[in-house]
Parts: structure tokens; C-alpha cells; sequence
């Protein structure tokens, strides 16, 4: 993980939301209302990134440090056979076997890797100030080095502002060059001008890894030095989109991008994130989408060879797998054989694919249906999206209140101030039997607010673009407001917002809210029609 706090398992706000008026509309109209505001009708924001408070970052996407190493693993030894002997003789100790710790494969890998170690900082050009630090490591003999997006998205997305330097562990340091991206998997490949001593390979055929196979973690947490880590392979998990493993050792911030090795020293994956809500619960981009984005590199510079010293490149033995393993528009992303100058291009294509599955494995089969009281509501549960409801009726409350929250656990992580790629959709059902009619209505106005507030000095959206409308079918009445913000660097992905209240019964209220974050205008569009025609109320007998 890079330095300072930005993926995996952010959790966003769920809005807050307050009812009540009465009408009623078509359902289809809300949709089709809106149209896209156009970004060039809305004028950038001046204010600038604020500099990082903290000299380490990681990514949201979900993480905090874990509580230290994992134990040492003791050696199962079974006891000597001995021979009865009279009392009266006495009896030397048995002398066990020499038997190796579980450090020494640590021990050894650490020796024969740390040449090819390497701490990946940016720094701000006006000042040379430390703004991110992160780890990374060379590639057969080449010098081109495998690292996080996350630990040099700066660089991508403000190269103005943001240059890039390496330090190895013999406190050896010069520039590094970003050459390519791939923000799904959180992977980047950089080139330096040092050359790697062959220890990290990325072969066609991996390692394959066994359930409880001992992995090593390597990289520099929280700027302290080199160290390696030990724990356990626990199998891919699919949280996201993408698979992930889970790896059962420490993997704190600053060592996000470094290698995590089998005790045979083949490259397992890369470390990326942490879970802060547990405990040695950390996660590894597999390598072979490092060995996808590697090959795509690697064919450009010896297609294109380029001509500068720094680019000086040995190409390492990497080849293409041959499984189908996809890395969306990373492969017709880096074509040229200069490194891009504007990546938010490339990193723009890449996120529309991305959201592109995304939308259509969420709506691959009908939205699941809940019950809240007599109402009707939509929710989506699946690997990716997890629900969680709760109660709140307490003899002393003038109402009762009954929630469903389902949010996705992961996003894509594109700079501090933007992860996207992300749902939430949570429903509120409020009842009364000590309140009229009137009292009631009051209260739940205070729940519902129609002014969905944008930032109008963010750099990374618009303000919202709202429409409201009240939506009825055959047997309730809601009203609905719909806002809209367009990404400011990344054309044709948006964040829509839904919020909803019922309006047809006196002493009982549903409230809900969607949140669509980095999708096209079309998918979320087509979402919220799905979303709007799964309400449903149980006629009145």
C-alpha cells in the first residue's frame, strides 16, 4: 500500500433522506428526463489538490495496518523412542535432530531478493517534499519494475505537479519513468536505470499455490526499511470484479507494489491492500494481470525501441499467457514507443470498460426483492455486493424503523479524492402508532431533502445536474429525485444519485437511495429504470 489513505473496501455515505409530498407521475418519465450536462458548460474548479498531511498513503479502497509479523511457524518433531532403563541408572536427555526454524526460508529469500528491492517515492516538483512512498521491484534483468497504480497515480494524473524517484536497499536512488497502467487491477510498470540481478521472474506458467502454502510479503512499511513478512495463501476472493488473493500475513502501508513470493521465490503477486476491520486479512493482485500488463510493455519496446538513456531496456523473458486472461484497454492503451505524456486518456478507457462489466454482471439476472412492511423494494446481492439490515423499535422512539444497506466493498481507486466503480442502495421503512397524521408527516420531512450538495471547487466532478418527479404505479406513490455530476478528467462517466420517498400512506414512510458512481450515462440510466420498476406495494384487502 502507498502512503496516505486511499482503496479497497471504502464504504460511502449512504444520503440521508427526507419525504413527504403528494402526487403522482409516470414511471418511466424520470429516466428519460435528464439529460447529461455537458462538462464544458460547467467551469473547472481553481482550488488544487491539498498535499498529503501524512508522509504515507494508502488506498481506501479499505485499509489500516494490521497488528505486526505473523509468529514464527514451529516444526512438528516427533519424540524418541526410549529404551526402559532401571531407575537407578541415570538417564542423559535425548539430543534432538537439528531442525530448521521457519525464518530461515525468510531468511534466504530476503537475502537473494533484496538486490532487486525497491522503495518508489513521488514527490512534488516545487519543493522536492516527499508526497506518497511505496515499493516496487525489477524484473529479470531488465530495469523495468512492477508496482501499484495507486502508489503512482499522481504521476499519471498530474505530471505537472508530480515526478517520481526509486531508492534500492543500498540507499542507491535515481528517476523513474511511468510506462503503463492498468487501474483495475491496481497494477503499474515503471522503468529505472538500474538493471534487476534476474531474482523476480514472471514465467508463462506460474506458481500454482495451495490452500495454507507459506508466502512472503517484501516491501518498506511506513518508511522504515526493507523488511519480508510471512504468512499463508488462503485462496482468491471476488469481492470485486477482478479476482484477489487473500493472503493471511501483514502487509502494512508503504509496502503496496512489492512482491510477495512462494518460499521458492516465484512471484505469487502483488501486494495492494488490508482490511482494517480484521486482522492479518490482506490481499495480492495475482501475477499474471502483472504478467498481461509486462507482456503489452515489453512487445511495444521491442517493437518501438526507444532512444533515450533512461529507457535503455534489456527486455526480461516474459511471455504472453496463454490463458484468457483479460486486462480490458490496457493492451490498445500502450501502443506508442515514448510513454504517454496524458495518461487520463488510457486511464479514462480503462474505467469505461471496467464499469461496463460491472453494470452487466450487477444486471446479468433480476434485482432481488425485500420486504418492508407492505412495501416492495429492490436490492442487489451477489459476491460483489453485500446486504445488511437492522431494527430500531424502542419502547421510548415515537417510531420504528426498519433498514436495508447494500454496498459494494471494493472500488477502483483513481487518486485520493476519487475511487469509483461503486453501488450503494439503502431503504428505510418508518412507522408510527403514537404519532397523527399530521405530527408523522412532519417528521419524516425532516428525513428528505431534495438538494443533493456538490462541491463546486472539486476538480473531479461537476455540480449535480437534478431533476425531481413524482413516480406512481398501480399501487403507491413516490417522489423521486435524480441527480447527475460528469467526471471532470475522464469523458462519458458520471455519478448518479436516487433518492425516494413514499407518499401514500399517513403513518407509515419508505425512503430510499441509490448510488451509481463511475458509470456511463446510458448504464445508468438503464440501472435506475430497473431499479424504479421493482418497487412494488401489497394492494390494500
Amino acid at each position: 500500500m502507498k502512503a496516505k489513505i486511499a482503496k479497497s473496501f471504502l464504504r460511502f455515505p449512504i444520503f440521508v433522506l427526507y419525504p413527504l409530498l403528494f402526487g403522482c407521475l409516470n414511471l418511466s418519465a424520470l429516466a428519460e428526463d435528464l439529460v447529461p450536462p455537458p462538462v464544458s458548460s460547467i467551469a473547472a474548479p481553481t482550488s488544487s489538490i491539498v498535499a498529503h498531511s501524512s508522509p504515507i498513503a494508502i488506498p481506501v479502497s479499505s485499509v489500516a495496518a494490521p497488528m505486526s509479523s505473523a509468529a514464527a511457524h514451529s516444526s512438528s518433531i516427533a519424540a524418541p523412542t526410549l529404551a526402559v532403563t532401571p531407575v537407578s541408572t541415570p538417564i542423559s536427555p535425548p539430543t534432538l535432530p537439528s531442525v530448521p526454524i521457519a525464518s530461515s526460508a525468510a531468511q534466504k529469500l530476503y537475502a537473494l531478493a533484496q538486490n532487486d528491492l525497491l522503495q518508489l517515492r513521488v514527490l512534488l516538483k516545487n519543493g522536492r517534499s516527499q508526497a506518497t512512498v511505496g515499493s516496487g521491484f525489477l524484473i529479470g534483468t531488465s530495469n523495468l519494475v512492477v508496482t501499484n497504480f495507486h502508489v503512482v497515480s499522481q504521476i499519471a494524473l498530474e505530471p505537472e505537479t508530480y515526478f517520481g524517484e526509486y531508492k534500492d536497499t543500498q540507499g542507491k536512488s535515481g528517476a523513474l519513468e511511468l510506462l503503463a497502467v492498468d487501474v483495475q487491477h491496481d497494477l503499474a510498470i515503471v522503468r529505472i536505470n538500474r538493471q534487476g540481478t534476474g531474482f523476480f521472474n514472471l514465467p508463462e506458467n506460474l506458481a500454482k499455490l495451495t490452500q495454507g502454502e507459506h508466502l512472503y510479503s517484501l516491501g518498506n512499511p511506513l518508511d522504515l526499511g526493507f523488511t519480508i513478512s510471512e504468512g499463508t495463501y488462503n485462496g482468491l476472493t471476488h469481492r470485486g470484479f477482478s479476482d484477489q488473493i487473500m493472503f493471511t500475513g501483514p502487509v502494512n502501508a508503504g509496502m503496496s507494489g512489492g512482491p510477495n513470493v512462494n518460499a521458492n521465490g516465484e512471484v505469487a503477486g502483488i501486494n495492494v491492500a488490508h482490511r482494517r476491520d480484521g486482522e492479518l486479512v490482506s490481499f495480492l493482485v495475482p501475477a499474471r494481470y502483472a504478467q498481461l500488463l509486462l507482456a503489452s510493455v515489453i512487445n511495444d519496446i521491442q517493437l518501438n525501441p526507444p532512444t533515450t538513456p533512461l529507457a535503455d531496456v534489456t527486455p526480461p523473458a516474459v511471455t504472453t499467457p496463454s490463458s484468457d486472461v483479460k486486462i480490458l484497454a490496457t493492451e490498445t492503451a500502450q501502443t506508442n514507443s515514448k510513454p504517454a505524456t496524458d495518461f487520463k486518456p488510457i486511464i479514462g478507457q480503462q474505467l469505461l470498460a471496467h464499469q461496463s462489466l460491472m453494470i452487466e454482471k450487477l444486471l446479468e439476472t433480476p434485482l432481488s426483492i425485500k420486504t418492508l412492511g407492505p412495501y416492495s423494494v429492490p436490492v442487489r446481492e451477489s459476491e460483489q455486493v453485500r446486504c445488511w439490515g437492522n431494527s430500531d423499535a424502542k419502547a421510548d422512539k415515537t417510531y420504528s424503523t426498519d433498514q436495508i444497506n447494500c454496498a459494494m466493498e471494493s472500488a477502483i481507486f483513481v487518486s485520493e479524492d476519487l475511487q469509483t466503480s461503486y453501488i450503494a442502495i439503502h431503504h428505510q421503512f418508518m412507522r408510527s402508532t403514537k404519532l397523527n397524521s399530521l405530527r408523522f408527516a412532519t417528521l419524516m420531512g425532516k428525513f428528505f431533502s431534495n438538494d443533493v450538495r456538490g462541491n463546486t471547487k472539486d476538480k473531479t466532478l461537476t455540480t449535480p445536474h437534478c431533476t425531481e418527479q413524482f413516480i406512481t404505479n398501480q399501487h403507491f406513490t413516490t417522489r423521486a429525485v435524480l441527480c447527475v455530476e460528469a467526471y471532470q478528467k475522464f469523458d462519458d462517466l458520471y455519478n448518479f444519485t436516487l433518492i425516494t420517498a413514499s407518499s401514500d400512506e399517513p403513518l407509515m414512510n419508505l425512503q430510499s437511495s441509490l448510488e451509481l458512481n463511475g458509470v456511463s450515462y446510458t448504464n445508468g440510466q438503464k440501472f435506475i429504470a430497473q431499479f424504479l420498476a421493482s418497487y412494488d406495494k401489497e394492494s390494500a384487502k
